[in-house]
Order: C-alpha cells, then sequence, then structure tokens
C-alpha cells in the first residue's frame, strides 16, 4: 500500500504547494465537489497564486492543479486523439518518450491553433504511465475543467489547450471500436463503414455545442447534408437553418447577401433587406464554399464571428447576433492560407471545430447503403437493381462522390439499366459503352450515327422527365436553342401532336 501522503503545505507566497485526499471516502480529506469522477487518488502539485505568475498575465481563481488515477498496468500503446480544433480528427502515436505540444514548427506535436501557445504541454510517456507539464502556456491548460500544471493522464482524459480538445487513449482497436458511433446516419447522412461512423462520433459531439464547425471534404461528398444533420441535432433544431452558397453569388453581392441592407445603400436598394446572418438568428448560417469568398470581405466575416455583431450595408449601427456557424469548402484552405489567399485568422476562427468527410472511393462497403437509400427515396424496391448493376456500381472510384452515384442510380431507375455505361474502374471519371451497344461490323460513319443518334434520344429523354416534360425549362437546362430542341424532339418522336414533350410510355415505371 502507498504511504499516506503528506498534509497541505503552505508556500511563501501562500499558495497550496501539496494537497492529496485519500483513496477511501473515510479518509480525513474528501474528494470536493466538482473533481471528476475519473479521479479515485488526486495530489496538487506546484499550484501557482496570481503572485507566482508574471506580471501582465491573469490567472483563474480555478487555476489548480490535480493528478488523476493511477492504475496498475502493463505496456499499453497509446494515442493522443485531437477531438476539435484545427487539427480535429486527426491522431498521433505515443511510444514511450517525450513529447512537446504547440504551434511552433519544430514541436513533436504541432497545433495550428491560435489560442495555443508556441511551446504549450510536454507529454512524457512511460511504460505506466502519462504525465502532463504545461509550459509556462499563456492561456493554460485543462482537465475535465480544472486548470493544472502538472498531471498525471490516464488513457480517456480529456485535454484542453486553447480551443483544441486531445485525448489520450489506447491503441487497441477492441477499445476504440466502443467509442465509434454504433449509427449508420447522422441526419439524411449515410454510411456505415468505420470512416463514416467515426466521422458521425465526431458529429454527435460537435452537435450540441455552439462552436463554429468547419466541414471539408471533395465535391459531392455529402457536406450541406452533415451541416444540416448538425443543426437538426442540435438545440437550435427548431430555429432558422440559411444556406448561403458563396460560389454562386457575384462578388458584388455577397456582402448584401450575408450582412444585409438599408433603403438607399446602392442603386437598386429599394427597401431594407436582412442579411443570412440575420434571418439565422436563433440557428444556424451554413457558409457553402468559404474558401471562394473574396479576400477583401473576409475581415468581415472574421469580426461577425468575433463578436457576434452584424452591420448592413449603409446602416449605422451593429445588430447583436445568436447564430451558430457551419461553414464547408472542397479547396485545402491550409494551402490557400499558405498562399496567402485567405486569411490565416479567419481560417482558425472557422475551424474551431473541425471535420473531413471521406470521398466514396475511400469506403466502397457504403455503395450498397446509399443504392438502397436512393431507390428508397424515388419509392423503388432493392430489387430495381440487378446484381449484375450493383457489383458494376461497387467497381467504380466515383470522383463524383455520392452525389454521382445518385444520379445515376437515378438515371438508371428512369432508363432501365440498357442506358448504363460500362465502367472502367482503372479510369476515375470515366466510363465507356456498354459492350454490345455499339456494332463495330459497321462503317465508321454509320456507327457513329447510331451511337450520336442514341445518346441524343437518351439525353433528351432524361431531360424532359427531370424537366416534367416543360419545353421552356428544358431548353434553359440543357443550354439549347428552342428551335433545335424541337427538331431534336421531332426527330425522336418526343413530341405529342398537341405540341406537348413526352417520355416514352415505357419510361413511366
Amino acid at each position: 500500500m502507498r504511504p499516506s501522503p503528506p498534509p497541505v503545505k503552505r508556500g511563501r507566497t501562500g499558495g497550496v504547494q501539496g494537497i492529496a485526499f485519500p483513496w477511501t471516502p473515510r479518509g480525513a480529506g474528501s474528494v470536493p465537489r466538482g473533481l471528476p469522477a475519473l479521479c479515485s487518488r488526486a495530489s496538487v502539485v506546484a499550484v501557482s497564486t496570481r503572485d507566482d505568475r508574471p506580471e501582465g498575465r491573469e490567472t483563474p481563481s480555478s487555476d489548480r492543479t490535480r493528478t488523476l488515477p493511477e492504475k496498475p498496468g502493463g505496456k499499453v500503446r497509446l494515442k493522443l486523439w485531437v477531438l476539435s480544433g484545427p487539427a480535429a480528427g486527426r491522431s498521433h502515436p505515443l511510444p514511450v518518450g517525450e513529447y512537446r505540444l504547440g504551434k511552433s514548427a519544430d514541436c513533436d506535436i504541432v497545433l495550428e491553433d491560435g489560442t495555443v501557445s508556441r511551446y504549450h504541454l510536454k507529454l512524457e510517456v512511460r511504460e505506466d504511465r502519462v504525465v502532463a507539464t504545461d509550459l509556462g502556456s499563456y492561456n493554460g491548460s485543462f482537465c475535465q475543467g480544472l486548470r493544472f500544471s502538472e498531471l498525471e493522464v490516464q488513457p480517456g482524459a480529456v485535454l484542453r489547450l486553447g480551443e483544441t480538445q486531445l485525448k489520450v487513449m489506447p491503441e487497441d482497436t477492441r477499445e476504440r471500436s466502443l467509442l465509434l458511433s454504433p449509427r449508420g446516419h447522422f441526419g439524411t447522412l449515410v454510411g456505415q463503414s468505420r470512416r463514416m461512423r467515426e466521422v458521425f462520433t465526431f458529429l454527435e459531439r460537435m452537435a450540441p455545442g455552439d462552436s463554429d464547425v468547419l466541414i471539408q471534404g471533395e465535391t459531392g461528398t455529402g457536406k450541406e447534408l452533415c451541416a444540416e444533420g448538425l443543426h437538426h441535432e442540435s438545440p437550435r433544431a427548431k430555429k432558422p437553418f440559411v444556406v448561403v452558397d458563396l460560389a454562386g453569388i457575384a462578388p458584388s453581392l455577397i456582402e448584401s447577401e450575408l450582412f444585409g441592407h438599408v433603403k438607399g445603400a446602392f442603386t437598386g436598394a429599394h427597401a431594407d433587406r436582412a442579411g443570412a446572418f440575420e434571418r439565422a438568428h436563433g440557428g444556424t448560417v451554413f457558409l457553402d464554399e468559404v474558401g471562394e469568398l473574396p479576400l477583401e470581405m473576409q475581415p468581415r466575416l472574421l469580426r461577425v464571428l468575433e463578436r457576434r455583431q452584424v452591420k448592413r450595408v449603409g446602416a449605422n449601427d451593429y445588430l447583436a447576433l445568436d447564430v451558430r456557424v457551419v461553414a464547408a469548402t472542397h479547396v485545402d484552405l491550409e494551402a490557400a492560407v499558405r498562399a496567402e489567399k485567405f486569411r490565416r485568422d479567419l481560417f482558425h476562427r472557422l475551424a474551431v471545430l473541425r471535420v473531413a468527410l471521406p470521398p466514396l472511393r475511400e469506403r466502397p462497403e457504403d455503395i450498397p447503403m446509399l443504392i438502397d437509400t436512393v431507390l428508397e427515396r424515388l419509392g423503388k424496391p432493392p430489387s430495381t437493381l440487378s446484381d449484375q448493376t450493383r457489383a458494376l456500381l461497387l467497381q467504380y472510384p466515383w470522383p463524383g462522390n455520392v452525389r454521382e452515384l445518385r444520379n445515376v442510380v437515378d438515371r438508371v431507375v428512369n432508363l432501365g439499366e440498357e442506358s448504363l455505361p460500362d465502367i472502367d474502374p482503372g479510369v476515375p471519371g470515366r466510363a465507356s459503352l456498354r459492350a454490345g451497344v455499339l456494332d463495330l461490323a459497321r462503317p465508321f460513319k454509320e456507327a457513329k450515327e447510331q451511337l450520336v443518334e442514341g445518346f441524343e434520344r437518351d439525353y433528351l429523354k432524361s431531360l424532359l422527365k427531370r424537366c416534367e416534360g416543360r419545353f421552356n425549362r428544358a431548353a434553359r437546362e440543357a443550354d439549347i436553342d428552342r428551335v433545335y430542341l424541337r427538331k431534336l424532339m421531332r426527330k425522336h418522336g418526343l413530341e405529342l401532336s398537341d405540341g406537348k414533350p413526352v417520355a416514352d410510355e415505357d419510361d413511366a415505371g
């Protein structure tokens, strides 16, 4: 049995230098209220009072140091997981040794968080324990809400450095799997692969809070669905969810769209108009493709994020906001920061919490579930697609991700499996014609005409179905002259005597 710890000692400044509480509740001291349940033995070491700290730095009243319980154990391989902050989702193996954490490039583990000091924390990984030591950081190091100077960390403890949360965990996959979400969806975002369940685990933790979130992923991975899920599973679910597609707005209109304007602010401003942030008051604003935001507009967005105030174009006063900001991008914002195309301070402010959506090619086991989800949305049974078609879809790398898969399944449902091109799994983004469609025995000119006619007919049938037989809309969406479109429709028998375009009867089902 370990000897009893010494009694409380007072330092020359009046600060507590050492205090310990026995493991048994019948001891002379008891674990104070607020100490995490994870602690069965706690001892405070080298606690500084305000008098001990350098001038100009403030010390919260909660600046105390405690150690987490010591457990007997053998050699356990550990990992450090980043739960939140700009590096959220990353992990670092922790073999025995010492590691410096901070935002300096020469740290062993670099945390690109503006609220983290250059040299913030030292982790000493031993055979049977992990000891964390604050390196005199400005904002302090915390565990379970308690600020510490030195801490004995047990696997599972969460450390907070600035706005970055870290968790020391066993590397053993069996223990890690217990932390994965058991769900097969988050909102309308679907997946049962390990990659997606990891994403769902992070999203479940992010949803209840108010911190801003940055979603990164390739085009078509479901970033807007992810944002919707965060909103609908948050306390703000009954409040507005406002979407702003920054890539689809003319640069001259972005300021008005985001922040609003007053009457007469510029030519054409005939009335006051609330911007997206005002309309989302109490709820969530989703900034899609935030990487497209012009550089000159970024300081204004940064001010809104930091102060939660907005001023309409042409107005004099700021309006207070209660809004959560979720942003998304398909570009590498860190690379954009290095290229000076995106402000570093804005990046760190947006990426308080960050989640990366994996491309579909990295989670092919989700394809069957996604196919069935699309079929269910279309009101079709799983048997609509044959096993051969499903096998073909599993082989394709899907450069357009879930959006491309959804469109292909939609096309097959409407036009039949014969409309599905053969897919070359070795060439991403490229499809070859289904074997047998092209008659190679024909002369080149005839074979080409056959191919073009087949394409025209399939394209027009799909276009008319999508546009519900509306001629003008079909011409706009296809970017085809109306006279030429009508000529093509007559050529392929896609027009009734009354002039209304329709699809063939065999497409009705």
